[in-house]
């Protein structure tokens, strides 16, 4: 599995579809026809993966958006695209 860093790029897959509902996210993934949910903050950053970007300007711009230590910021972002990598829901571009 690919290690992720602050300067990895990340992108939501090709094999993925996904609507906002409200304040949070569905994913569909048509590779195994799964659905996946986000709440708020996760769509948030859903939005901000649509097209390539730097992980490192994702969290800066969650850091601008809400009250929450930079440290923890982090760890949380990385975990959640983990996921999504993991899931076949995000590609990382090197």
């Amino acid at each position: 599995m690919t290690k992720l860093s602050i300067d990895s790029i990340v992108v939501v897959a090709d094999t993925v579809v996904s609507c906002d509902l409200d304040t949070e996210a569905a994913i569909l993934n048509l590779k195994d026809g799964v659905y996946y949910g986000l709440d708020p903050i996760g769509a948030k950053i859903w939005n901000l993966i649509q097209k390539p970007i730097v992980l490192n300007k994702v969290i800066e711009k969650i850091l601008k958006e809400y009250d929450v230590d930079k440290e923890r910021c982090k760890n949380d972002i990385f975990e959640l695209v983990e996921e999504l990598l993991e899931n076949g829901l995000v590609k990382v571009n090197e």
